[in-house]
């Protein structure tokens, strides 16, 4: 790989992630809350619960990417429409799907993703188990007892003894 090759590769991956990161030029700020503290602290524990669904690893309370804003945008607005957070949530639940909640409820449609991590482990577990069960059968297949002649020179390599 070339010099050119690699800046190449950086380049395009400093372009794929730029709506993430928090210092790019061309992201926008959500505007500022023009209402009461609690009002505002509302707006942060819904955005806290909602996933980015272009960085898709930061809640929209922490992205700047275009969509998180607008969607921190119609956060703020049901806000100040009066809506309650449990409402908010079912809103951009129905709009987007579960993916955006970043603790999706348990259900038949997300249950890979609850029980995956354990369901791989199981299988890491017993395939350990059976690769152990087999190498112990292998080397118990190998081995065969000792000649009178082998034992007798372990005993003398043993002993210190040198004929």
């Amino acid at each position: 790989m070339t010099i050119r090759h690699i800046f190449a590769a950086l380049f395009c991956a400093a372009l794929l992630a730029a709506p993430c990161l928090e210092q790019t030029a061309e992201a926008r700020e959500a505007t500022p809350t023009a209402f009461d503290p609690v009002a505002h602290k509302r707006v942060v524990e819904v955005s806290e619960q909602l996933r980015c669904l272009v960085c898709q690893n930061q809640s929209i309370a922490d992205s700047n990417a275009e969509l998180a804003v607008d969607l921190r945008n119609q956060v703020i607005e049901q806000v100040k429409a009066g809506k309650t957070n449990q409402e908010i949530v079912d809103y951009m639940v129905e709009r987007y799907g579960d993916f955006v909640l970043y603790k999706p409820p348990f259900k038949l449609s997300t249950a890979i993703l609850w029980l995956g991590p354990i369901c791989l482990f199981l299988v890491g577990l017993i395939a350990f188990y059976i690769n152990l069960r087999r190498r112990k059968r292998l080397v118990h297949e190998s081995t065969k007892p000792l000649t009178a002649q082998e034992k007798a020179l372990a005993d003398e390599l043993l002993s210190g003894r040198k004929e």
